[in-house]
């Protein structure tokens, strides 16, 4: 197992630059298998996640060339339409491998589920009804099984659930579909509007990006393409968490301000972070605005209108990311007042909050979904394991700001997510040690 000793109470000062987007890199990745031309990535993040994915690709004979954050990846001659089981397992991207399979060669299979984060059930009956809708045969006898007989259909799907990968799975099935396909109750998120910009690209009109209805028009053949990921929204709100608890001045580089709307709504009007955005026009467009979360906070917790207490809670984009619910949890535990946290879309999500408890944070557990979060509280440091990506960084940032030393056990799950965060955390004046 791998660890991170951190000695919390240091400032942090300096420039930080977001990843790419990681979910929007593992349908992106998935895409190559649409086309038998070569799709180039940029701005691909170094992560375990996505390691494994192209792993996976690999295996199945997809042509992968990498030079720094630039990945060029050929499916022109694949071994096989069905993933490694073990490597499948591993993480919950690799869904997305099913839409293009079964377009572009009619079938796909698996002998196991797909793996990712344990935060509660993760469904993925939404998946199937888009897929048998456009024309795919489920079998499921000892293995998992989608054939199509011809091609598959454009229909008029309304998704049970805004789901991420199941619309992107429909997205990318859809692209090479026989005539129009309309998805409603589509989720919107920015990684799911990357891959829709990469498809159109490649040669398929999609219409309504960014909308919850996208009406995708497919082709017969789609062509390489060669495209940039967007920054990793879900990282610049874990950095913006670091700036907030911690001394100094923290300038986050290269950030898209649509994405930003709602953490500043929760992170500046709930949770009183200072920060503001600072545009310089003559940089290139992927360094154009930064994020400066300032070095002055008193954090604050803002009563709703004749005092209640206010909550704090998730929902598909364009609310407030569910990835982002730990970090907030963190936040509040060093702003003065009382808080609710509704994780409404996980029921395991918010019981990593134990560890902080065990770190002196007053916070009460309701219920799976619901914690009430009593600050500012002093943070000592202690020996704690992280359970999942996003816990595992709540746990770091909570590290950041404790008195004392705190061993994170298991980072490996950070790895999955976060690129080099201990040798970034480090540049700006951080006590991160690994110890493998």
């Amino acid at each position: 197992m791998t660890s991170f000793i951190i000695e919390g109470g240091r400032p942090l000062r300096g420039a930080i630059r977001p990843i790419g987007n990681k979910n929007a890199a593992l349908p992106m990745l998935a895409a190559c298998l649409l086309t038998d031309e070569a799709i180039i990535l940029h701005n691909l993040p170094r992560i375990g996640d996505v390691h494994t994915m192209m792993s996976i690709l690999g295996e199945m004979g997809v042509d992968i060339q990498e030079q720094a954050n630039v990945v060029t990846l050929c499916a022109r001659s694949l071994r096989t339409a069905s993933p490694d089981p073990a490597l499948f397992s591993q993480i919950r991207g690799s869904l997305t491998m099913m839409g293009p399979l079964l377009a572009r060669f009619g079938h796909f299979q698996v002998k196991t589920s797909a793996g990712g984060d344990d935060i509660g059930r993760r469904r993925i009956d939404t998946h199937l009804q888009v897929l048998t809708a456009l024309g795919a045969a489920l079998e499921h006898n000892g293995k998992f099984e989608l054939r199509a007989q011809g091609r598959l259909r454009g229909r008029d799907i309304l998704l049970d659930e805004a789901s991420v990968t199941a619309t992107e799975n429909g997205i990318m099935a859809a692209a090479l579909a026989q005539g129009v396909t309309i998805l409603r109750n589509a989720a919107s998120e920015p990684h799911v509007q990357d891959l829709c910009h990469l498809l159109v690209k490649m040669g398929c009109a999609i219409d309504g990006i960014g909308s919850n209805v996208l009406t995708v028009h497919g082709v017969d053949h789609l062509h390489g393409a060669e495209v940039y990921i967007s920054p990793d929204f879900i990282e610049v709100g874990s950095f913006i968490g670091m700036g907030a608890i911690t001394p100094g001045e923290l300038r986050i580089v290269g950030v898209v301000p649509d994405h930003l709307r709602m953490m500043e709504m929760v992170f500046v009007d709930r949770l009183g972070v200072r920060m503001h955005l600072e545009e310089a026009p003559t940089a290139p467009p992927n360094e154009r605005y930064t994020l400066v979360v300032e070095e002055e906070q008193e954090l604050r917790v803002r009563p709703d209108f004749g005092g209640a207490v206010p909550k704090i809670d998730d929902a598909p984009w364009p609310a407030f990311p569910p990835d982002l619910m730990s970090i907030a949890v963190v936040i509040a535990t060093q702003a003065h007042g009382t808080v609710i946290i509704h994780e409404k879309m996980y029921e395991s999500r918010l019981f990593f909050v134990d560890k902080l408890i065990s770190m002196g944070a007053q916070i009460i557990l309701c219920d799976p979904h619901r914690a009430v979060v009593v600050g500012p509280s002093r943070l000592t440091g202690q020996p704690v394991t992280s359970p999942d990506i996003r816990a595992g960084m709540a746990l770091v940032l909570a590290a950041l700001a404790a008195d004392g030393v705190t061993t994170i056990g298991n980072v490996q799950q950070i790895d999955r997510g976060y690129q080099e965060i201990d040798a970034k955390l480090r540049a700006l004046g951080a006590s991160v040690e690994r110890v493998e």
